[in-house]
């Protein structure tokens, strides 16, 4: 095997080595929120401290409040909400929808997301790269999985009269969230709609007035 190529396989083994939340390198490292010390991640609170609540989450048996413009809730359990996750790289959600609620086009920078329906009937999808924008897209029924490869954008619609529920879990102690919409015409400051226009081929004033929205 010459020298080129060798060198070539260790950078791709490299490069897939960091591609997803570094492995722990002791029992646990429980987050310490309250750590002045800034690093990519979360410090470790001193294992002397830590206790068995630090793994503990209650409240996913809660219904999130569906009442808003999408209808639909995200009740989040990421390291933020539950320390014991800092360094184990996973994390979940429970996602509710009011009748023909949706979970707006979004991605997970850091994340792959694999869905469980738990209750009702939910058209999911995602969307390939720029390369064929290609659509996948499966309407889900009561126990049905599905899975969204990291970073591409992805959606949920509740398709029935009645209130739906899933439960995802992400690759990710830390999966972020962009939701699509939010970050183009809801960003502080707002991008230029001139930019917008032009991006989506569409009127100023109808930029403006999407934007308003947000």
């Amino acid at each position: 095997m010459s020298h080129l190529l060798l060198s070539g396989l260790l950078l791709v083994t490299f490069s897939l080595a960091l591609a997803s939340d570094p492995s722990p390198l002791q029992d646990f490292c429980v987050a310490d929120p309250n750590s002045p010390v800034l690093v990519n991640g979360v410090v470790c609170k001193d294992p002397k401290l830590v206790k068995a609540d630090d793994f503990l989450f209650k409240g996913l048996n809660v219904m999130g409040n569906t009442m808003n413009a999408v209808g639909s809730n995200v009740t989040a359990v990421t390291v933020a909400e539950l320390p014991g996750l800092n360094t184990l790289g996973i994390s979940m959600a429970r996602i509710d929808f009011a009748p023909w609620g949706i979970n707006p086009p979004h991605t997970h920078p850091r994340a792959t997301e694999i869905l469980n329906v738990i209750e009702g009937s939910i058209l999911v999808g995602f969307v390939t790269s720029n390369l064929e924008n290609r659509l996948f897209t499966k309407l889900l029924q009561k126990g049905d999985v599905f899975v969204f490869p990291e970073g591409l954008i992805h959606f949920q619609k509740n398709v029935g009269n009645g209130y739906a529920i899933a439960i995802a879990a992400l690759s990710s102690q830390n999966p972020g969230v962009i939701t699509i919409a939010n970050a183009v015409f809801g960003s502080n400051p707002d991008i230029d709609a001139d930019i917008l226009a032009k991006a989506f081929q569409v009127d100023v004033k109808v930029v403006k007035e999407i934007q308003s929205k947000f």
